[in-house]
C-alpha cells in the first residue's frame, strides 16, 4: 500500500516495527515493510576480524559524527539500485534536524570515504544503510558505530534485513515476535547517540576483547 509520510509518522512507524522503502530512486511512492525475520546486530557479539583490527589500528581514516549527514545518505544512495528516493531524502533530513537521525563518517583527508546512517528512538538504533569508497571503510564505520551505541546506552541495533556482509560481522535474524519484544524494551530506555566522544582506535579493540 502506498503511503505518504511525515517525520512524526515515520518515527511512529519505527516504534511499531515497520519502516518505509521505495521501489527505486525515481519512484514516487513509499511502502511499508515488516520482515518476518528481522536482521539485528547483537551489540556485544559484533565480530572484529584480525584483518579489520589491523585496519583500525592503522588509524588511516578520521572518524566523525553528524558533520556530513546528507552526504552520507547520498553516498548510500549512489548505487545502481537503491530504495532511497526523494521523499526519503527529505524525511531523513527532517529527522536529522530533529536529532532523531545520525551519521558516522569515515574521512580520508578531505574526502568522505564511507559511513553509516540511521534513525534513533529510545535505546534503539535503526541502521538504514552504509557505503564505502575505500577498502574496509564501511566495516570501520560499523565497528565505530557499534562501540558508540554500547557506550551511549543503546540496546538494539536493527539492520532490517540480514545481508551476508552483516552476517560475517555478527549479524543474525530473529523472528518478528522476538524483535517486537526487544524493540518494546529498547523504547523504554534513554540513549544519546551524540554523547560519546570519538575514541582512540586501541580503546575500541580493547573493549571488544573484553566483551568477546
Amino acid at each position: 500500500m502506498a503511503v505518504k509520510l511525515s517525520p512524526d509518522l515515520l518515527l511512529s512507524a519505527y516504534a511499531q516495527g515497520i519502516f518505509p522503502m521505495a521501489a527505486a530512486r525515481d519512484a514516487a511512492e513509499l511502502h511499508w515493510f515488516e520482515p518476518r525475520l528481522r536482521g539485528v546486530i547483537p551489540l556485544q557479539n559484533f565480530h572484529i576480524s584480525r584483518s579489520l583490527a589491523r585496519e583500525i589500528r592503522r588509524e588511516r581514516f578520521i572518524i566523525r559524527t553528524d558533520t556530513a549527514f546528507r552526504a552520507v545518505v547520498e553516498g548510500c544512495a549512489a548505487r545502481p539500485e537503491t530504495w532511497i528516493n526523494d521523499a526519503l531524502f527529505d524525511l531523513y533530513d527532517a529527522l536529522f534536524a530533529m536529532g532523531a537521525a545520525h551519521a558516522l563518517e569515515v574521512w580520508d583527508g578531505e574526502e568522505l570515504a564511507g559511513g553509516i546512517f540511521g534513525v534513533t528512538l529510545g535505546g534503539a538504533f535503526f541502521g538504514e544503510s552504509m557505503f564505502s569508497r575505500r577498502a574496509n571503510a564501511s566495516k570501520i564505520a560499523l565497528a565505530y558505530t557499534v562501540d558508540r551505541l554500547i557506550r551511549a546506552g543503546f540496546v538494539l541495533f536493527d539492520t532490517q534485513y540480514l545481508t551476508e556482509h552483516l552476517k560475517s560481522l555478527g549479524g543474525v535474524e530473529i523472528p518478528r515476535h522476538l524483535y517486537r519484544k526487544r524493540l518494546a524494551e529498547a523504547l523504554r530506555i534513554r540513549a544519546d547517540f551524540a554523547a560519546p566522544a570519538i575514541p582512540p582506535a586501541q580503546s575500541i579493540l580493547q573493549r571488544r576483547t573484553q566483551t568477546s
